[in-house]
């Protein structure tokens, strides 16, 4: 299943530069980007993701597509690995004039963005491509699941900073430990679950999935929206639709990512 995406008006490839690289927590790297093109960016809050490029290791630049458009795709591809560049999803985690900020989840093993974003320094550069919001809740749902793991983090804080002051939601995000707990900025009626990992080595996701299945959830109309790994994604929809009798369609689930896989490119 496709989900279902608010598309920009207008979009352009935008070449930028780091200006800053910190760590909110243990597990996380704030990467803020910024530069005079980014006034042909507009900023649409919630989970607002765009194809994030950048450099491989070695390259002495990164050579952006030309095509505003999804050709892109063939114009990079024809491109040696020697020359092409890196391209990831990722969410907007804030938006300021002149700057946005990119939050990764600092995964184990041969992850190009993880190690990226734990290298790169102010002036490099990186560009991005809007793709737009896939959090659209129904206006007749009178409540809201939200969860995810560590790489949907940084979407689902967004979706509470821009939430509506009457929000009323159940939020389930599941981190690698308890020092990458955090202050949530969220309206009164929603509740934030905060899920660390016992220890190292299990798959992310699965207590979050475990959770959702054991939680007493409210009654009434109401709008999922579920992202991380794909094990996550899929089984917590599986468990809305056969278990708890929701709608499909009032279900947004994003595989981001999945467990030891790595993502082509």
């Amino acid at each position: 299943m496709i989900p279902k995406v608010r598309r920009p008006r207008t979009r352009r490839m935008i070449t930028l530069e780091v200006r800053a690289n910190t760590a909110p927590s243990p597990a996380f790297r704030t990467i803020t980007l910024g530069g005079p093109a980014l006034a042909e960016f507009e900023p649409a809050g919630d989970d607002q993701a765009v194809r994030l490029f950048f450099p491989r290791m070695g390259q002495d630049r990164l050579r952006m597509p030309t095509l505003d458009n999804e050709g892109w795709m063939a114009e990079l591809l024809v491109l040696p690995k020697s020359r092409r560049p890196w391209v990831r999803n990722y969410t907007i985690r804030r938006a300021r004039p002149g700057e946005i900020d990119i939050e990764f989840a600092l995964h184990d093993g041969d992850a190009p963005a993880a190690d990226w974003a734990r290298r790169v320094r102010p002036g490099e550069p990186a560009g991005v491509f809007d793709l737009g919001v896939g959090y659209l809740p129904p206006p007749g749902a009178s409540w809201q699941l939200l969860a995810g793991d560590e790489s949907a983090l940084p979407a689902i804080l967004a979706i509470l900073e821009h939430a509506r002051d009457d929000l009323v939601a159940e939020v389930f995000l599941e981190v690698p430990s308890a020092a990458d707990v955090r202050q949530v900025e969220a309206p009164p009626g929603v509740r934030v679950h905060w899920l660390p990992r016992p220890g190292p080595g299990g798959r992310p996701g699965s207590l979050a999935l475990a959770t959702i299945r054991e939680a007493v959830l409210p009654s009434g109309p109401a709008y999922a929206w579920i992202a991380g790994e794909a094990a996550l994604a899929t089984g917590a929809r599986r468990h809305l639709v056969r278990d708890r009798g929701w709608p499909k369609a009032d279900i947004a689930f994003l595989g981001y990512w999945r467990h030891g896989r790595a993502a082509p490119g």
